[in-house]
């Protein structure tokens, strides 16, 4: 069945995030009128989630232009911009103000599950380009209802679908088994009953990233606190111990730099073990039905009582299957964006700019953007996402000039590497003459002194930007 045409329809934007609204006030700004859906029941759904970690943006990269714009005639003003803000100051202070601007352009409990072409399914290509889009969505009490959409921006992110502890990228033998022992998420430690869960107990901690360092660096303040005695955290790499396994450290001035080098300390300090070369193929229950994690190789690590698997995101592409994406086949990220973003070769800093272009697909109209453009790719800034929308906006409202355009310039952090690259059996000379241990192992790390700084003293986030 054809949408009614009497109207013009809205541009959907899925997610109220970061990207998503920013999305929606760009939009405003070239005159089409936006509908966001979200899923959740508050703007900001999924950084609510993380309201206890940092940033490693400031304030002043974190708010977008458009956004700031649309927000300065309620009097509001944008907190200090050289401070950090955790995630539940950005979600309160900046998020939520933003989507009550926007009013009834958003519906919150909205989880669309389902986008394609109005009486066209992926297959037919008569009058493709001619029919608006048709997007259904499931309301929090079951209702199930459709909108029509002149063109869509999928800003749902990934935080929904986080990847598994299995080193082959599907989950391990036993890890489904083991839901109620395992989190996906950077504890949040200020909570009494987290705090209990994790107090006293033998914990693994799989992935190498900030959201590991951060994990890590809790769980020492954790084992050095007056009801914290015998915490102790097991530190999982898939790869080994190289020069730039603690985000660059002390050659990287920025937080993350901080944090990794706090991360290092918690294994110096006897906080952690560190285990290199690690591929879990299972979890496993003892006798004393504690987890015991089991390598490819067949090494078996000794028992723990809780894991933590900080691997990375991926994107979920489910509702979006009867559109033509042109997605590149290993970081599920749009074909022209990917060789840009690919984490073998760039860190979240040294992407550079982009825009429609780089994000548009076989399906003219429909745009992934934020983190979700990314893929699998595992760092991401608040500014880059900001930029892609700016461009996407203008694009859809017909200004090739200002879309193409590159309003901004992003600074280069130091840091730099990704996943695929360290398990190369070269990759130590690759990355400056780190070690790759082709063998787990139990390695102590030595810190120097000045490292021994707590999470709470510099920003301990997740990505770059969320």
């Amino acid at each position: 069945m054809n949408a009614p045409a009497t109207t013009e329809p809205p541009v959907v934007v899925i997610g109220a995030g970061p990207a998503g609204l920013a999305a929606a006030a760009h939009l405003l700004d070239q005159g089409i009128e936006p509908l966001v859906l979200e899923a959740g029941q508050k703007a900001g759904a999924a950084v609510r989630e993380w309201t206890h970690v940092r940033l490693f943006s400031t304030w002043g990269e974190v708010v977008d232009p458009a956004a700031e714009k649309l927000l300065a005639p309620t009097g509001w003003t944008r907190p200090d911009p050289a401070t950090y803000p955790p995630g539940g100051d950005w979600a309160e202070q900046y998020l939520q103000p933003l989507a009550d601007v926007l009013g009834d352009r958003v519906r919150l409990g909205a989880a669309v599950t389902g986008v394609s072409r109005t009486g066209r399914d992926r297959i037919v290509d008569a009058g493709r380009e001619q029919q608006p889009f048709v997007v259904h969505f499931t309301r929090a009490d079951g209702r199930e209802e459709r909108v029509f959409a002149r063109s869509v921006i999928d800003a749902s992110g990934t935080w929904a679908t986080p990847s598994p502890a299995g080193g082959s990228g599907l989950p391990a033998l036993g890890e489904r088994a083991a839901a109620n022992r395992i989190t996906y998420r950077v504890p949040d430690l200020k909570d009494p009953a987290v705090r209990t869960r994790y107090a006293g107990k033998r914990t693994a901690v799989i992935g190498s990233g900030a959201s590991a360092f951060t994990t890590l660096a809790y769980l020492a303040d954790l084992a050095k606190s007056k009801n914290g005695a015998g915490t102790k955290g097991v530190w999982i790499l898939r790869r080994g111990i190289s020069g730039s396994t603690f985000g660059g450290g002390e050659a990287d001035h920025s937080a993350r730099g901080a944090l990794g080098l706090a991360a290092k300390a918690a294994v110096d300090e006897g906080h952690a073990d560190a285990v290199t070369g690690f591929r879990t193929e299972a979890i496993e229950r003892d006798t004393d039905d504690r987890l015991v994690l089991v390598g490819e190789d067949g090494r078996r690590l000794d028992a723990v009582d809780e894991v933590i698997v900080l691997t990375g995101f991926r994107p979920d592409l489910s509702f979006l299957d009867e559109l033509r994406l042109g997605l590149d086949e290993r970081l599920q990220a749009p074909v022209e964006l990917a060789p840009l973003i690919d984490p073998n070769q760039h860190s979240c800093g040294t992407v550079y700019p982009h825009g429609h272009r780089e994000l548009s697909h076989p399906e003219p109209g429909v745009y992934l953007v934020g983190m979700k453009s990314y893929g699998r790719a595992p760092t991401f800034l608040a500014m880059t996402g900001y930029e892609q929308v700016r461009s996407v906006a203008a694009a859809i409202a017909g200004d090739l000039t200002s879309a193409d355009r590159v309003e901004l310039t992003l600074p280069e952090t130091g840091v730099c590497g990704g996943a695929g690259l360290f398990d190369a059996p070269d990759a130590a000379e690759a990355d400056g003459g780190g070690c790759c241990a082709p063998v787990p192992q139990l390695v102590q790390l030595s810190a120097p002194a000045a490292a021994r700084a707590s999470a709470e003293q510099s920003p301990a986030g997740g990505c770059c930007g969320s």
